[in-house]
This record gives C-alpha cells, sequence and structure tokens, in this order.
C-alpha cells in the first residue's frame, strides 16, 4: 500500500483520467483482438524490410522493391505464389528459395535485412 501512496503522491490522477486509462485499455484489447485473435480466410504475404513492413494477398498481383541497406529486394506476387525477383546481396539465397506458396514458406535476404513468408490458412 505504500507503493500506492507514493505513486499517488508523485502521479495525481484527474477526474479525466478514470475515463481515459480504461478506454485505453479497452482499445488495446480490442485492437489484439482484431490483429491476432480472429482467423483469416485469406492467405497473406507478410514483407518485412530494413525500415518497413508490407502485406498482400497470395492473390495478389504485386511487385515490391523493398530497401534495404545493400539497395532495393524485388519481390513478385502472382498466381498464388511469391518470390524472391532479385537481390543485391552476393550469395542470392533468397532467390534460390525459388516460389513460396503454402503457409510458413518463407525467404530471408539477411545481408540486406528482407524477410519474405506466407501466412494464413
Amino acid at each position: 500500500m505504500k507503493f500506492f501512496a507514493k505513486l499517488k503522491e508523485k502521479l495525481p490522477l484527474k477526474p479525466f483520467d478514470f475515463v481515459i486509462i480504461p478506454l485505453a485499455l479497452i482499445l488495446t484489447a480490442f485492437s489484439v483482438y482484431s490483429i491476432y485473435l480472429v482467423p483469416r480466410d485469406t492467405t497473406q504475404v507478410f514483407i518485412q524490410g530494413a525500415a518497413r513492413s508490407y502485406v498482400f494477398s497470395l492473390e495478389a498481383d504485386e511487385t515490391v522493391a523493398v530497401p534495404g541497406p545493400l539497395g532495393n529486394t524485388i519481390i513478385r506476387i502472382y498466381e498464388n505464389q511469391a518470390w524472391v525477383e532479385s537481390s543485391p546481396c552476393d550469395n542470392q539465397v533468397c532467390v534460390a528459395a525459388g516460389r513460396l506458396t503454402r503457409t510458413w514458406h518463407f525467404a530471408a535476404c539477411l545481408p540486406n535485412n528482407v524477410l519474405v513468408m506466407i501466412e494464413g490458412n
């Protein structure tokens, strides 16, 4: 109880705080539910770059240039497949990974900080 008394002295709560804090908790719970717990009917391609993340349906027709420390990694999504078309890295393991078609298939370009992964049903 001494902890809460000291906290109350350091951070006095205003009446409006008793409205904002529960609303923030409800909004956070709803966000977690809608993002992580609602089942998705579509299969999605998650692309994580050095500075940005992308999400596309596997049914999309997209070509994405993902910037990284070495340059752009080109990722193609077409006809329910995703693959790394080209990458500026030396070893080209991500290109050699081939076409990604099923859940949990992934390709990673570690030198350029790019990850491509399939998730969903």
